[in-house]
Protein backbone atom coordinates (compact mmCIF):
# COMPACT_ATOMS: atom_id res chain seq x y z
CA UNK A 1 0.00 0.00 0.00
CA UNK A 2 1.06 3.57 -0.50
CA UNK A 3 2.34 5.43 2.53
CA UNK A 4 -0.35 8.11 2.48
CA UNK A 5 -3.08 5.51 2.15
CA UNK A 6 -1.60 3.47 4.98
CA UNK A 7 -1.52 6.56 7.19
CA UNK A 8 -5.15 7.33 6.32
CA UNK A 9 -6.22 3.78 7.17
CA UNK A 10 -4.42 3.87 10.51
CA UNK A 11 -5.90 7.30 11.27
CA UNK A 12 -9.38 5.88 10.67
CA UNK A 13 -8.67 2.94 12.94
CA UNK A 14 -7.17 5.23 15.59
CA UNK A 15 -3.87 3.40 15.79
CA UNK A 16 -0.45 5.00 15.31
CA UNK A 17 1.41 3.92 12.19
CA UNK A 18 4.76 2.53 13.28
CA UNK A 19 7.49 0.38 11.73
CA UNK A 20 6.58 -2.47 14.07
CA UNK A 21 3.18 -3.27 15.42
CA UNK A 22 0.40 -5.67 16.12
CA UNK A 23 -3.36 -5.91 15.93
CA UNK A 24 -4.46 -8.12 18.78
CA UNK A 25 -7.30 -10.50 18.01
CA UNK A 26 -9.73 -8.47 20.13
CA UNK A 27 -8.79 -5.24 18.25
CA UNK A 28 -9.53 -6.59 14.79
CA UNK A 29 -13.38 -6.44 14.83
CA UNK A 30 -13.29 -2.77 15.87
CA UNK A 31 -10.71 -1.96 13.19
CA UNK A 32 -12.85 -3.65 10.52
CA UNK A 33 -15.99 -1.83 11.70
CA UNK A 34 -14.27 1.57 11.68
CA UNK A 35 -12.89 1.01 8.18
CA UNK A 36 -16.21 -0.20 6.81
CA UNK A 37 -17.98 2.81 8.34
CA UNK A 38 -15.42 5.19 6.82
CA UNK A 39 -15.80 3.48 3.46
CA UNK A 40 -19.58 3.88 3.58
CA UNK A 41 -19.20 7.58 4.45
CA UNK A 42 -16.64 8.04 1.67
CA UNK A 43 -18.99 6.43 -0.83
CA UNK A 44 -21.86 8.71 0.21
CA UNK A 45 -19.66 11.80 -0.10
CA UNK A 46 -18.49 10.71 -3.54
CA UNK A 47 -22.06 10.05 -4.69
CA UNK A 48 -23.07 13.53 -3.55
CA UNK A 49 -20.00 14.98 -5.25
CA UNK A 50 -20.82 13.29 -8.56
CA UNK A 51 -24.34 14.70 -8.41
CA UNK A 52 -23.05 18.25 -7.91
CA UNK A 53 -23.59 20.05 -11.23
CA UNK A 54 -20.84 22.59 -10.49
CA UNK A 55 -18.02 20.05 -10.69
CA UNK A 56 -15.79 19.57 -13.70
CA UNK A 57 -15.73 16.25 -15.52
CA UNK A 58 -12.24 15.45 -14.14
CA UNK A 59 -13.49 15.91 -10.56
CA UNK A 60 -16.42 13.60 -11.31
CA UNK A 61 -14.07 10.99 -12.76
CA UNK A 62 -11.92 11.13 -9.60
CA UNK A 63 -14.99 10.75 -7.41
CA UNK A 64 -15.95 7.60 -9.29
CA UNK A 65 -12.53 5.98 -9.51
CA UNK A 66 -10.51 6.54 -6.32
CA UNK A 67 -12.71 5.29 -3.51
CA UNK A 68 -11.34 4.45 -0.08
CA UNK A 69 -13.01 1.05 -0.17
CA UNK A 70 -11.40 0.14 -3.44
CA UNK A 71 -7.95 1.07 -2.17
CA UNK A 72 -8.31 -0.42 1.36
CA UNK A 73 -9.92 -3.72 0.32
CA UNK A 74 -6.70 -5.82 0.60
CA UNK A 75 -6.12 -4.62 4.16
CA UNK A 76 -9.70 -5.33 5.22
CA UNK A 77 -9.45 -8.76 3.63
CA UNK A 78 -6.27 -9.43 5.61
CA UNK A 79 -7.96 -8.39 8.86
CA UNK A 80 -11.00 -10.56 8.16
CA UNK A 81 -8.86 -13.57 7.35
CA UNK A 82 -6.84 -13.09 10.54
CA UNK A 83 -10.06 -12.87 12.54
CA UNK A 84 -11.49 -15.99 10.90
CA UNK A 85 -8.28 -17.87 11.76
CA UNK A 86 -8.10 -16.44 15.31
CA UNK A 87 -4.73 -14.87 14.54
CA UNK A 88 -3.12 -11.53 15.35
CA UNK A 89 -1.75 -9.31 12.60
CA UNK A 90 1.93 -8.54 13.19
CA UNK A 91 4.32 -6.51 11.03
CA UNK A 92 7.89 -5.32 11.12
CA UNK A 93 9.20 -8.17 13.27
Amino acid sequence: MLGDLTQKIFDIIGKPLEDKGVFLLEQIPTAIAKLEEAIAQDLELRKASVNDENETSSEKALAKSDRLGQRAFPFIKLLKEALANNEMVIWGV
